[in-house]
């Protein structure tokens, strides 16, 4: 059983720990020196020594850990682990039985109850993703609670959290039959090729689900598509379903191009045909500008922050000229899809942003359709940075 450790709570943050607010915040303990083996039970009490909840200590970002439950007597167990599951899967329930979609989020880190934790499925193959040492002294109840729970192929897991909060690299194999990688899985009847076993990112980012969908169902047929930060390729894959005349996917990695080439192979589409292209996107900017490329929809999902040889990103920072550079390259009555990933700012922000960029442009332009995180990706209100997904279709006007 792990060890318990009573933390005052200042003041100030009694009464946002409960309403809710699950991240145990750094600057919010009195005694964090007290706090010495991340995976501690943590017993959050006021200045009067009340209970106010319990979790557990992990440092992940600025946070030093999550609240799991307000009650006093309620053990942070095999029971309550396992409780946790049953609940997460229950409600997704339907994805299970759905043919089409083989690839989803079975748990979803505080949204579900347990920050720290984020679990996805693939076609039987569990990935169990730890973004803190904290959290990974649990393991043992998680994977328990998995093998009461449901039946699997295998499970894999990625550790995230060494000194700099990255993936730690390492076997990732835990239990259950290794995969014979890739594994195919489906989204909305389009395949997608997953390694779970090649560092920490499997091929495919789940939290796009809807958006790719109306990319392919609304807006691809017949258009000449640009996708930035293109990483493997899924946006133009889902465009070119979709009946797009040319797709164009620009990525600064070298393993972008093999990767993309395979997801277009495996849904018969002649990779041959679309361009896939290594290259700095800051640099592609310029080079189409040069030449005068004009693309009917073109799609930015840059990273939250990336850094390239000549170039440091930063969502928060420059998102508007990254978007700028994007109005230059859009046809007229062109569709541009903004996504980011960053936390730190809101939707209402983002919008902000993309007025700026417009209006510095001296554009006009409508907003066509916004999206957040799909449902398989449950948050909860009193953690408004859990729901970091914002998604904005934009038509420029001229």
């Amino acid at each position: 059983m792990n060890k318990e450790v009573s933390i005052q709570v200042k003041a100030k943050y009694v009464n946002q720990y409960k309403k809710g607010y699950p991240l145990i915040l750094k600057d919010s303990l009195s005694n964090i020196n007290h706090l010495q083996d991340e995976g501690v039970i943590i017993k959050l009490l006021d200045e009067r020594k009340h209970f106010i909840a319990k979790g557990y200590f992990g440092k992940q970002n600025k946070g030093y850990g999550w609240i799991l439950s307000k009650k006093e007597n309620e053990d942070l167990n095999e029971s309550f682990f396992e409780k946790k599951l049953s609940t997460a899967f229950k409600k997704r329930e339907h994805f299970f039985e759905d043919r089409e979609t083989t690839a989803f989020r079975v748990f979803n880190g505080e949204g579900d109850g347990i920050g720290g934790l984020i679990i996805d499925y693939y076609d039987g193959y569990y990935v169990m993703n730890w973004y803190s040492k904290g959290i990974y002294h649990f393991k043992s109840f998680v994977l328990q609670a998995l093998e009461n729970l449901v039946d699997f192929k295998g499970v894999y897991e990625k550790k995230r959290f060494d000194t700099k909060g990255q993936y730690i690299e390492d076997d990732d194999f835990v239990m259950g039959q290794r995969g014979n990688f890739p594994i195919l899985v489906k989204e909305n009847g389009v395949q997608f090729a997953v390694y779970l076993n090649e560092g920490a990112m499997v091929g495919v980012f789940l939290d796009q689900r809807e958006v790719r969908k109306t990319i392919r169902d609304e807006y691809a047929k017949n258009k000449t598509v640009l996708n930035l930060f293109s990483y493997t390729g899924a946006f133009s894959v889902f465009a070119a379903v979709g009946g797009a005349s040319k797709t164009t996917s620009v990525d600064v990695a070298n393993r972008s191009k093999a990767k993309t080439t395979e997801q277009f192979t495996i849904n018969g589409i002649d990779a041959a045909k679309e361009d896939i292209i290594v290259e700095d996107v800051f640099h592609y900017f310029k080079y189409a500008v040069r030449k005068g490329l004009q693309f009917d929809m073109v799609i930015l999902d840059p990273p939250s922050f990336a850094k390239s040889k000549k170039h440091t990103f930063s969502a928060a920072k420059d998102y508007k000229n990254l978007l700028k550079d994007a109005i230059a390259i859009t046809e007229d009555k062109g569709i541009i899809v903004a996504s980011t990933n960053c936390s730190t700012f809101d939707m209402r922000k983002f919008k902000g942003f993309i007025d700026d960029a417009f209006t510095e442009s001296g554009v006009r332009y409508q907003l066509k359709q916004e999206f957040s995180l799909p449902e398989d990706f449950r948050t909860i209100p009193e953690f408004k940075e859990g729901n970091y997904l914002k998604v904005v279709f934009i038509e420029k006007l001229g």
